[in-house]
Parts: structure tokens; sequence; C-alpha cells
């Protein structure tokens, strides 16, 4: 792929060129999601799994304005150390290029980018949803999966949100949810969520058939993969929920919404479990 704004790592381009597997990485966790140097020890943790299961790790940011598909350890630690950041999701692509800023990729931001480039698979903590807060908030992640075809693995949906509601739009848009060796659609801290998925695969080659059956026939969603976090590093549903719900409380009551709404909720939690949430997505990765 050629484009005057995309500039793809000569390791992925070669990837590409010999068909060789690739997962695409967002960069929201490292420049919104965890505070330094935690950020950049989870970067290279994230890239150094995926090179130990014989993939290589394309992780997607904005640097100067350029969209990047694969960084350099170098780039990595100048992301992480970046004082001025935008979240990019679909509509702020052309403002970080305009204004030749940093950025860190969302859930969607990184499809969209990993798509354009011909990246299949893409690994990530937990997608965005519909918020608590207000029904009106949802997220574009939910969107991306509607219509841009890749396999996304994900530890379900960020628990912060309204799960039965997220599933319902995800259903509504025909994006099929499949639990990995479970049938409960895990939730981001916990494997439990009380929901169903839409169907149960138990191997990366029955995913791979299920992938390949849905787009032959035309279909162009992404297939939402849930992968429960260990159950060594899990905690339960019972004590997330207050946890959440004072997070959530204290957020409504400042006002607090948009795209600052995730990273403040994210952050509370953390605090109000004195780190303990970061955990098992530490692990996930």
């Amino acid at each position: 792929m050629k484009h005057p704004n995309f500039t793809i790592a000569s390791e992925i381009q070669q990837a590409l060129n010999l068909g060789a597997p690739i997962v695409a990485l967002e960069s929201t966790v490292i420049t919104h999601g965890l505070p330094r140097p935690q950020n950049l020890e989870l970067a290279r943790d994230m890239e150094k799994n995926v090179r130990d299961s014989g993939a290589a790790p394309a992780t997607v940011a904005l640097l100067d304005g350029k969209i990047r598909i694969g960084l350099s350890d170098g780039e990595l630690v100048q992301l992480s150390e970046a004082d001025s950041v935008l979240k990019v999701s679909h509509r702020d692509f052309a403002t970080a290029i305009v204004k030749k800023a940093h950025g860190g990729t969302t859930v969607a931001g990184t499809m969209f980018a990993a798509n354009m480039a011909g990246i299949k698979v893409f690994a990530t903590g937990g997608i965005g949803g519909v918020h608590k807060e207000s029904a009106f908030d949802i997220s574009t992640d939910l969107h991306a999966l509607s219509n841009i075809p890749m396999i996304v693995v994900c530890a379900g949906a960020k628990a912060i949100l309204d799960l039965p509601a997220t599933l319902e739009y995800l259903e509504t848009m025909g994006v099929p949810v499949i639990g990995y060796k479970t049938d409960e659609f895990p939730a981001f801290y916990s494997r439990e969520s009380g929901l169903n998925v839409s169907a149960r695969l138990d191997s990366p080659e029955e995913i791979a058939e299920y992938a390949k059956a849905h787009w032959d026939l035309g279909m162009r969603s992404a297939i939402l993969v849930t992968n429960p976090v260990p159950e060594a590093d899990a905690i339960s549903k019972s004590e997330m929920e207050p946890i959440i719900a004072k997070a959530s409380a204290e957020a409504i009551k400042q006002g607090i919404h948009g795209q600052k709404l995730t990273p403040f909720l994210l952050g509370r939690i953390s605090e109000l479990t004195e780190g303990k949430s970061c955990a098992p997505i530490w692990h996930y990765y």
C-alpha cells in the first residue's frame, strides 16, 4: 500500500509481502491507558508476546502526523514519553495529520489503519461500547466492528460499560461475538458477565475457518473473538461492580464525558483497587 500519510515499518512490509502472520496492536493503552513507565513496559511486553507466538507485532500510532504501522523500540519510547498526544479514532485522523501531532489509536482507529495496510488480525484488551452514564455515548469501536473485516481478539468489552446494551448493539449490526473456549462473554477484568456469546469456538483453526465462511458469504463485519483473562489474574464480577459504580457516579458528578470518560474511569478504578485492576489486562496482553 502506498499512501502519503502512511508509513509501514520494513518488518511489517516484509511480512505482508511474504503472507506471514501479523498482529495489529493499539496504542491508546500506551498514550492514555497507563502511567509512565508502566505504559512502555506494557508496550514492549505486548510486542514480545506477539513475536514469541511467531507473528510480527504491528503497533499502530501517529508520529508527527504520519500514520505508522509498526514502531521501532525508539518510537515506542517517544510515544510513551510524549506530553501532548491525541486520542485518535476515525474522526481524529485528519486533525492529527494536519497538526502533525502524535496520536494513540483507539480500537476503531487501529482497525481502520491496520485494515488499510492489509492486516487481518488485531489484539486488544477490551473494546469500547455503550456507556452506562449516557445511552447516547456509544464508542466508535462498535461501528468499526460492524464494517471492517478483521479478526479482533479481546478480553470482552470494558467492564465500565453497559454490557447488555453493548451486546445488543453488536447483534443489531450483525457482528459475531465468539467465545474462545467459553460460552460466556467476559467482562474485561472478570471472566464472567452473565451474558452469552453468539458462538463458542475452541481452537484458532476453528476461528480462521469461521472467519473465512463469514467473509466468503460477502459479510463485511469483524469477527469479535473474546478470550477471558486467565483465572489466576481475574477479578470477580461481584468485587468489581461496586467499584465501577463508585467511579461512574464520580464521573457523572464531575461532568466528565466523551473521550475523557474512559481514561477517567479506568484511572479511578485503578486508584480504588490500589492498582489491582491493572493486573488482569497486563497479563492478558
